[in-house]
């Protein structure tokens, strides 16, 4: 097989690994809530239990970059988090109450911190960092979100609330069964001679900024991530009509990933961060103050696009630049830990706490909002260069 043939075959791989991979966050992160509701949980149960699942992505990134830096197997590091993942989210299947669903989701949790650095370093090694090149690859995921999302939505609507841990099951398995016809690209030796230690790298007033500034962004999230579907169910909108609105947003996202590439190059890392953050903002303040007019649900997910599509772009080509080949996973991981972990798990547990079985709507979506705005400000006055 010629050496072409082989990147395409790989690069196809990849996009149906992406697709298969955020694909299952199109089951869970819209629906987990709804399925969760269904048991009985009470909002701040559920946030409660959003933000102990998450805490499970402070550590477990950490642990497999390590193994993975350190083995130079990440695709074998990749087959095993899929595989123990898999299995431990089926657990689902057959437990009830709090601690015992929350103790099976976190287990999960913790393996599936494995599988997104893998995907991404063997992606961005492939490409060779070119950023056009990885958000046509990339876009793959988020067309698999949308039509899980579609697909989850109709399922809840014909069978009940529990459909979303029947279809994520279905997902995983498809997901390991891809990661084993992986092959891992050949790496060119690095010759920097400074990079023996990556404390070098973390040590760094724009790189603290920039996890400040990550950690800020998810803790937005949390309201969207845990209630955005319930919030929009209890506005009087069908299962259905719910993951179309979700899916929206994705679209939007698959449309700006084509365009990454060009942007990032003209506007720079640092400002498409900053004004994609700022739409954040007002994303979430339309969201707590007009969410009851469609045209402004509809609005609030193409922003979207920015949200996740340019931050998480520019996010994956600042970090693949910042560290270069040797740390690029251990990198990722502890971007993963801070800004989805501690970020991530704060923003659920206080999401559920304002959230107040909906009476919070509105001051939780504000309160989101500002945490927004602080992102973006933390990295105004970070070196433009130095990103």
């Amino acid at each position: 097989m010629s050496k072409s043939a082989f990147s395409t075959s790989n690069l196809i791989l990849l996009a149906i690994t992406y697709l298969f991979y955020f694909g299952q966050f199109g089951v869970l992160m819209p629906y987990l809530g709804v399925f969760l509701d269904g048991r009985g949980f009470s909002s701040s149960e559920i946030g409660e239990l959003f933000a102990l699942i998450t805490v499970a992505r402070i550590a477990g990134p950490n642990l497999w970059a390590v193994l993975a830096d350190k083995s130079g197997r990440a695709l074998k590091v990749l087959q095993l988090g899929a595989l123990l993942t898999f299995g431990t989210f089926c657990l689902v299947l057959f437990v009830d109450g709090f601690w015992a669903l929350t103790l099976s989701l976190a287990l999960m949790m913790m393996f599936w911190t494995a599988i997104l650095p893998q995907i991404e370093g063997l992606t961005l090694n492939c490409v060779r960092g070119n950023a056009s090149r990885y958000g046509r690859i990339r876009l793959w995921g988020s067309i698999g979100y949308i039509l899980l999302t579609i697909f989850t939505g109709k399922m809840i609507d014909v069978f009940s609330s529990d459909a979303p841990i029947y279809v994520g099951a279905l997902v995983l398995f498809s997901l390991f069964a891809v990661t084993l016809l992986l092959k891992e690209p050949t790496l060119e030796k690095s010759t920097d001679q400074h990079q023996s230690s990556i404390w070098h790298k973390i040590n760094t007033p724009v790189f603290y900024a920039f996890l400040v500034s990550a950690a800020l962004l998810q803790l937005s999230f949390g309201a969207y991530y845990g209630f955005f579907a319930l919030y929009v169910l209890d506005l009087g909108y069908s299962g259905q009509t719910t993951g179309w609105l979700v899916a929206l947003g994705v679209l939007a996202e698959v449309v700006i990933f084509l365009q990454a590439g060009k942007l990032i190059t003209a506007c720079g890392v640092k400002w498409i961060l900053v004004i994609s953050i700022l739409l954040t903002a007002l994303r979430w303040y339309l969201l707590a103050v007009s969410a009851n007019y469609p045209a402004i649900l509809v609005l609030s997910q193409v922003l979207h696009a920015f949200s996740f599509g340019m931050t998480h772009a520019a996010s994956m080509h600042f970090i693949h630049h910042y560290f270069g080949n040797k740390f690029q996973s251990q990198g990722q991981a502890i971007y993963i830990s801070v800004g989805f972990g501690v970020g991530g798990a704060i923003g659920a547990y206080g999401a559920g706490y304002f959230w107040q079985q909906g009476q919070g709507a509105e001051l939780t979506f504000t309160l989101a909002a500002v945490a927004a705005v602080l992102s973006s400000l933390s990295l105004v006055f970070v070196s433009s260069k130095r990103m």
